[in-house]
């Protein structure tokens, strides 16, 4: 007797739809959630999902939002946030509001003295910031960055640790031509006074989905170390950002000499070049085979 179909409960379908939702390509997770509500048709489940999943995506993805006045842009990620909905943008000392699901900023505000970090932090931070905007502007046209500083904001002066963040996110959307991507940096800077040496942990990701009658995705991973002495704030913020220059295009070469020998090496060992039968499979006259009239010969039951 063949099983009966099970309904799925509330629960299943909001994971199913929180799962597609968190594996969207860049710049498609609009669409997907469109469609997703009609294929669910439950506005409370749809509701649930899309309230876990945005707020999840937005981060992971560092989604960059324009602020309301105009005065400049948010990057929405996980070092930058306040509060469940409010993100600091150090650069111009303001945090912004975020609608996750609509992906927009709703309100903007003076940042208080408590989120902005210590004048000795700012000066290393702006110094860097200074520097990685040079960078970028070269290197990604629609690129977006930001430095924070995640560990000792706190610290007034030489003798203490701390630690920024620089955050890289580039992303060029073409939907009415089929394809999609995006570069994401990470890099982790810690300052060690008390070894006069600055640790750099780089995690770069990768992706690209072309679906012009085909589906094909990248996702790219890469992840690296790098050091330095401890220098003034100006000097500092240079040698970061070789550090992060020279690593970022190492990594871009390496893909593009990986993904131009792909014609040629692992598509070609996916597949055999002649099935078994050591001939061409006929694809322009098909009908010549049949699995039944075979069948039905071995068994000596034609007709």
């Amino acid at each position: 007797m063949a099983e009966e179909e099970c309904e799925l409960n509330e629960k299943q379908k909001r994971e199913i739809a929180k799962w597609f939702l968190l594996n969207s390509p860049a710049g498609e997770i609009q669409y997907i959630a469109k469609d997703l509500r009609s294929v669910l048709n439950d506005e409370k489940v749809y509701n649930e999902a899309a309230s876990e999943a945005f707020p999840l995506y937005n981060k992971s993805h560092l989604i960059c939002l324009e602020l309301p006045n105009r005065s400049g842009d948010v990057l929405v990620t996980s070092y930058n946030e306040l509060e469940e909905n409010e993100f600091l943008d150090p650069r111009t000392a303001q945090v912004a509001t975020v609608d996750h699901v609509k992906q927009v900023c709703t309100d903007v505000r003076p940042a208080a003295d408590e989120e902005l970090s210590s004048p000795y932090i700012e000066e290393f931070r702006c110094a860097l910031d200074a520097e990685m905007l040079k960078y970028v502007a070269e290197a990604y046209p629609k690129g977006i960055c930001s430095v924070y500083c995640v560990d000792g904001k706190d610290v007034e002066g030489p003798g203490s640790n701390f630690e920024l963040v620089v955050v890289i996110s580039a992303a060029k959307n073409s939907p009415q031509n089929f394809c999609n991507g995006s570069w994401r940096s990470v890099w982790n800077i810690e300052f060690k006074e008390d070894v006069q040496m600055l640790e750099v942990r780089g995690k770069l990701q990768v992706g690209a989905h072309y679906y012009e009658e085909g589906n094909v995705q990248l996702d790219a991973k890469h992840e690296c170390k790098d050091a330095t002495i401890f220098q003034a704030p100006d000097d500092c913020a240079i040698s970061i950002a070789n550090i992060i220059r020279h690593h970022e295009a190492e990594y871009l070469e390496s893909l593009e000499a990986s993904y131009s020998n792909l014609p040629d090496t692992t598509f070609k060992d996916l597949r055999r070049k002649l099935p078994v039968t050591r001939t061409q499979f006929p694809w322009h006259n098909t009908l010549q085979f049949s699995l039944t009239r075979d069948i039905q010969k071995e068994l000596g039951i034609d007709k």
